[in-house]
């Protein structure tokens, strides 16, 4: 099975861009994954690969959810950290990865996990979590797909990424290839076999900040990733997506679901 390498400081430059210009999930997405969950006020919310917490601080938020988040970056930790000040919440934050998953965590009812499944040892961290989560409750993987994007910046962000950050590039390529597992495929041979997904179509107009904003709070396109390339990069991306886009304008169109996986 391929898996990509662990690197505990993938994330290092993106924290400052994460939360402001990556789109959330919505709050009628994490309501329906907590109905369809059994989830009650109070009960064990592990946000696993947190990033800057926007699962977890929703999902305390919304449902009075008791969360743990974990993340191996202390910058995206502190994004954590300030978050759930700004929203009045409570959020547990521990340094640390899918390789640290241990009965000192607690019982869970849910591990939630936005777009970070890809980058653990899959099949060991659903065995890790088979020993954590109790009778009933679930893993639910949150990710978003863009079904429309006018004018399509992904289609100018690709080639760019190739030329300024190939090694990353080739990372992300690996994962869209054929030898690469679907999370489905490793659900359905864990114990969380049960597999429903519940989705929610919403329209956004970005900018082109936002645009740039959000293509440095990928891995492949971080400014770590890009190095002493990045002013060059940015420069180039700039004037792509303006003459893309004259008016500055960016219409998108995107399904923002969760995979729901509960034992059988």
């Amino acid at each position: 099975m391929i898996t990509v390498p662990f690197e505990a400081r993938r994330f290092q430059s993106t924290a400052a861009y994460y939360l402001r210009y990556r789109i959330p999930y919505p709050d009628k997405l994490i309501d329906r994954v907590a109905e369809r969950s059994s989830l009650k006020r109070g009960d064990h919310v592990l946000d696993l690969g947190c990033g800057p917490g926007q699962l977890g601080i929703a999902f305390a938020r919304l449902q009075g959810a008791a969360v743990t988040a974990i993340d191996p970056e202390p910058e995206m930790l502190a994004e954590v950290e300030a978050g759930a000040g700004k929203a009045g919440v409570d959020v547990t934050v521990r340094q640390g990865s899918s390789y640290d998953l241990g009965p000192d965590i607690g019982r869970l009812h849910l591990c939630v996990m936005g777009r970070s499944f890809h980058w653990m040892d899959r099949p060991a961290t659903l065995e890790a979590l088979d020993k954590l989560i109790e009778p009933g409750g679930a893993v639910v993987l949150f990710h978003d797909k863009s079904i429309l994007a006018e004018p399509d910046w992904r289609g100018i962000l690709e080639p760019l990424g190739q030329t300024y950050s190939p090694e990353r590039n080739a990372d992300r390529l690996l994962r869209k290839s054929k030898a690469w597992a679907p999370h489905e495929a490793m659900l359905l041979a864990s114990p969380f076999r049960n597999l429903e997904r519940i989705g929610i179509v919403s329209e956004y107009t970005r900018d082109i900040e936002d645009i740039v904003g959000r293509v440095f709070s990928m891995s492949s396109t971080s400014p770590q990733a890009l190095g002493d390339k990045a002013a060059e990069f940015e420069a180039a991306l700039r004037a792509e997506l303006l003459a893309a886009a004259p008016d500055g304008k960016f219409k998108e169109v995107v399904e923002a679901s969760g995979l729901l996986a509960f034992r059988d």
